[in-house]
C-alpha cells in the first residue's frame, strides 16, 4: 500500500477498508472458503509509517518501492500516491508482475494512461481502479431504479457538486493548495471528470462529447504555511455531456458554492415516467402519475408545495463503505482469476474525459470522445 500517509490513502483504503477486512478475520467468498490481507505500508518517511504501523498494529513497512515490488510475498500494489507521481509506480508494478489496485486519475495524459493499460494487458497483470461513487447508497438506490425499469426513457441528468473551500487566510482550507496549482496536478476537472464519466458509463449511457466552462474563481489563495499564492487550476467546471442512447448530462462542479441541497452531491434524473433526486445516501422520486401541474404565472405567488410531491426511498439494504466493499469485489475477483470491469482501461477513459473538459474549455467548443482501446 504506497501513499497510506495521504488522507484518502489513510483513512478510506488502510483503516476503513484493508484494515476492517483484517480485523473482522477476512473475507468469506460465494464458495465458502475465506481469504484474509495483510498489508505492506509503502512511503518515503519511515518515521510517518512506523507512527501509522504501530498505532494499527502493523507489522511491515518499508521505503523500498523497488524491493517490496521484487518480494513474491506481497501480491497486490496498491496505489495512493498524489497523481503526478503515480505512473512511475504504477509502471513499476507492472514490470514487477504484480496485481494493480489504484486511485485516479491513473495518469496526467490520455496517452499515458492508455499506455499503461496496454502495458498491464500485454503483461497480463489484473488490474483495479477506484470507482467509489457507484457504492455510495444513493447511487446504488439509483441503480436499483434504473434497473426496474422505473424512467421509462431517461432524458436528462443534472448534477450539482461542491462546496465552499474557505481561501485559507481568515480560516484554514479544506483541501491540500496543491489542488489550486496546475503544475502540481491539481484543479477540479482533473479531480472530479473521471468520478463523472465512471457514474455516467455505468449508469447512464457512455459519454460521446462534453462541453465544459473551466474558471478560476479565486485568483489567490493561502497554503498550509499561511503563504499567500497564485491560484493556477480551476476551481469550478461547468459541463454538458452527451451519452449514448441520447441522455443529455449537465454537471456542475464547484469549490466555490455555498450548500443549498440536502448533500454535497445531489443528481436529479428525469424520465418519461419518473424522476428522481440523489445523494450520496438519500433518493426520492416522483412518479408519472404523481406529477403535479404547475401553471407558470410570474405575477402570483407560488403556494404549492413541490417538495411535498416527492416520495423518499425507504433504505431496505444495509450499505457498507463503498471503498471497503469495492475492494472485497476486487479481492474475491483476484482469488477467483475472474475479469474485473474497473480496470485501467476504465481509468483511461476518465482520463480522457478530463483532457477533454479541458480541451473544451480552453477552445470554446464541444469535443467529441473517440472510444479507447487495447489494440495499439
Amino acid at each position: 500500500m504506497n501513499g497510506v500517509s495521504g488522507r484518502m490513502g489513510y483513512r478510506q483504503h488502510l483503516v476503513r477498508s484493508i484494515l476492517a477486512i483484517r480485523d473482522e478475520g477476512g473475507i468469506e467468498l460465494s464458495d465458502g472458503t475465506r481469504i484474509t490481507v495483510r498489508p505492506l505500508l509503502v512511503g518515503r518517511s519511515e518515521a510517518k509509517l512506523a507512527e501509522i504501523a504501530a498505532r494499527h498494529g502493523i507489522e511491515d513497512y518499508t521505503t523500498d518501492l523497488d524491493a517490496a515490488l521484487a518480494d513474491p510475498k506481497w501480491e497486490i500494489y496498491a496505489d495512493f500516491l498524489v497523481t503526478k507521481a503515480r505512473s512511475a509506480a504504477l509502471r513499476k508494478a507492472i514490470a514487477a508482475g504484480k496485481t494493480i489496485y489504484t486511485e485516479k486519475p491513473t495518469a496526467e495524459s490520455v496517452d499515458e494512461a492508455l499506455e499503461l493499460a496496454r502495458l498491464a494487458a500485454a503483461a497480463g497483470v489484473k488490474t483495479g481502479v477506484v470507482h467509489d461513487k457507484l457504492y455510495l447508497p444513493g447511487l446504488q438506490k439509483l441503480k436499483r431504479l434504473i434497473d426496474s425499469g422505473f424512467f421509462g426513457r431517461i432524458l436528462s441528468v443534472r448534477g450539482e457538486f461542491g462546496y465552499w473551500v474557505f481561501e485559507g487566510d481568515w480560516q484554514p482550507a479544506q483541501r491540500p493548495s496543491w489542488n489550486y496549482r496546475v503544475e502540481d496536478g491539481g484543479g477540479i476537472i482533473v479531480d472530479m471528470f473521471p468520478h463523472w464519466n465512471y457514474v455516467l458509463e455505468n449508469l447512464f449511457g457512455e459519454v460521446k462529447s462534453v462541453y465544459a466552462q473551466a474558471s478560476i474563481h479565486i485568483p489567490e489563495r493561502w497554503d498550509e504555511k499561511g503563504e499567500k499564492y497564485a491560484a493556477t487550476a480551476e476551481d469550478a467546471a461547468y459541463g454538458i455531456f452527451e451519452l449514448d442512447g441520447g441522455t443529455v448530462a449537465q454537471i456542475n462542479s464547484s469549490w466555490t458554492t455555498r450548500v443549498n441541497r440536502d448533500e454535497l452531491v445531489e443528481f436529479h434524473v428525469d424520465g418519461t415516467l419518473g424522476s428522481a433526486v440523489v445523494g450520496l445516501f438519500g433518493a426520492k422520486i416522483q412518479h408519472r402519475n404523481a406529477t403535479p401541474k404547475p401553471v407558470w404565472n410570474p405575477d402570483l405567488e407560488d403556494a404549492h408545495d413541490y417538495d411535498g410531491d416527492w416520495a423518499k426511498v425507504p433504505t431496505n439494504d444495509v450499505f457498507a463503505n463503498g471503498f471497503r466493499q469495492q475492494w472485497e469485489e476486487f479481492l474475491e475477483s483476484y482469488v477467483a482469476g475472474t475479469d474485473y470491469p474497473f480496470d485501467l482501461l476504465a481509468g483511461a477513459r476518465g482520463v480522457q474525459l478530463a483532457a477533454a473538459g479541458l480541451q473544451s474549455s480552453v477552445e470554446g467548443r464541444k469535443v467529441e470522445l473517440p472510444t479507447l482501446s487495447l489494440e495499439s
